[in-house]
C-alpha cells in the first residue's frame, strides 16, 4: 500500500458571523494559503474533494458555487461529500492509495450564522419517529450527558473542568473563536451549561495530501496517515448505549490506533460530555495531550470541525511537537458517525 501524508493545513479565523462574505470569499484565502505552503498550483493537484452541507446554505448543490474558489477550468477531477470534510479526506486518501493521483486538495466550510443550526441539525434524525419531534442537537447531547452522570462516569464539575482546559488551551490558537477560560454560565439544557456546548460560528479549512516521495518533496516533515477508518452507530437513538461509542472503538482498532501509544489526540467532541465517551472508547490515558488546539469547544464550524481536528494533528507533526497523533471526527447526534485517523512523523532529533 502506498504511503500517503498530509503535507499542508490551513484554516480561517473562526468567527460568530461572517455575513459580510460569501462561502467562496471565505474559502479562497484558505485555498491560496494551503497551496502556497507547498508551492503547488491548482493545476498540479490530481484530485479535489470537499465536504459541506446544503442545509446550512439553504440551497441545493451549493457546493458547486464553492468550486469558483478552487478554479474548475481547465477541468479538474473533483468530488463532494455531504458530510464533514474529514470524510472528504477519507475519500481523497483512498484515491491516492489506488494510485489514481499523487496529490489531492481537500477542503470544507460551513456558515452556521444565517439560521438556527440547532434546528437544521434535526434533519439528520430518523425521519419517521424522531425528526417530527424536533429534538435539537443540544437536547440530545444533554440526554447523553445525563446518562453519563447517572452511570457515575462523570459529574458537572468534571465537565466544567473539560471546558476550562479546552478553552485555556485555545489561548495559543489564533484561529479559535473562543479563547481563555470562561464561566460555565446557566443551563442551556440541563445538565449542560453554556460552557459545555460549542460556539456557533463560521469557518473553513483545507489540507493537501501527497503520496510517497512527492510528500517528502513538498513538506519537511510529512504527517503520514498510518491508518484511517470510519464506522456508524444505529440510527435509532433508543437502541444505543449513549455512554459508550463502539463505532469509535472499532474505527480506532481498524486504523491501528491501539498498536502503539499516541502522544496527542485531537477529538471532535462538540460537548464536554462527549469527550468522556471518546476518551473511554479510544483508551486515552492521562499521558496523552487531548485537544491542544482547544478542540470544538473553542471553534466548531459545522462541516469543517472534523477536518480541522485532522489538520491540527497533522500540523503538530509538521512542527515536530508530536510524533504519533490520533485524530477523530464525528457527525450526527450523540456521536453517531465516527472517523479515526492515525498520523505519524518520521523520526527526528528534537
Amino acid at each position: 500500500m502506498r504511503d500517503v501524508a498530509i503535507v499542508a493545513f490551513s484554516q480561517t479565523d473562526h468567527v460568530r458571523s461572517s455575513e459580510e462574505v460569501s462561502e467562496v470569499e471565505m474559502l479562497m484565502p484558505v485555498l491560496h494559503d494551503v497551496l502556497g505552503r507547498t508551492g503547488l498550483r491548482t493545476g498540479d493537484i490530481g484530485f479535489t474533494c470537499s465536504g459541506s452541507c446544503d442545509y446550512l446554505a439553504g440551497r441545493a448543490f451549493s457546493f458547486t458555487m464553492a468550486l469558483d474558489g478552487v478554479g474548475a477550468w481547465p477541468p479538474i477531477a473533483e468530488s463532494h461529500v455531504e458530510m464533514d470534510g474529514a470524510w472528504a479526506l477519507y475519500e481523497a486518501w483512498v484515491k491516492l492509495l489506488t494510485g489514481e493521483a499523487d496529490t489531492a486538495l481537500v477542503y470544507a466550510y460551513g456558515k452556521s450564522s444565517p439560521g438556527s443550526v440547532r434546528d437544521v441539525l434535526t434533519r439528520q434524525l430518523d425521519p419517521y419517529y424522531l425528526a417530527p419531534l424536533w429534538p435539537d442537537s443540544i437536547a440530545l447531547a444533554a440526554l447523553q450527558a445525563q446518562a453519563l452522570i447517572d452511570s457515575g462516569e462523570t459529574d458537572e464539575p468534571a465537565l466544567a473542568a473539560i471546558a476550562q482546559r479546552s478553552r485555556t488551551a485555545a489561548e495559543g490558537n489564533p484561529h479559535a473563536q473562543l479563547r481563555g477560560p470562561r464561566p460555565q454560565g446557566g443551563y442551556v439544557v440541563r445538565p449542560l451549561r453554556t460552557g459545555d456546548c460549542p460556539p456557533v460560528g463560521d469557518g473553513a479549512a483545507a489540507v493537501v495530501l501527497a503520496a510517497g516521495d512527492r510528500a517528502r518533496e513538498l513538506c519537511a516533515r510529512p504527517a503520514w496517515i498510518r491508518g484511517m477508518d470510519h464506522r456508524v452507530e444505529p440510527h435509532a437513538l433508543g437502541v444505543r448505549d449513549l455512554t459508550d461509542s463502539p463505532s469509535t472503538r472499532l474505527a480506532a482498532e481498524r486504523a491501528g490506533a491501539f498498536e502503539r501509544p499516541v502522544d496527542t489526540a485531537e477529538l471532535h467532541a462538540p460537548f464536554t460530555s462527549q469527550e468522556v465517551v471518546l476518551r473511554k472508547a479510544l483508551r486515552l490515558g492521562g499521558s496523552v495531550t487531548v485537544n491542544p488546539s482547544g478542540g470544538a469547544l473553542a471553534a466548531n464550524p459545522v462541516m469543517a470541525a472534523g477536518l480541522i481536528r485532522v489538520g491540527e494533528a497533522a500540523a503538530a507533526v509538521h512542527r515536530g511537537t508530536c510524533d504519533r497523533a490520533l485524530a477523530h471526527a464525528t457527525s450526527g447526534p450523540c456521536l453517531q458517525q465516527n472517523l479515526v485517523a492515525v498520523l505519524e512523523g518520521e523520526p527526528h532529533a528534537r
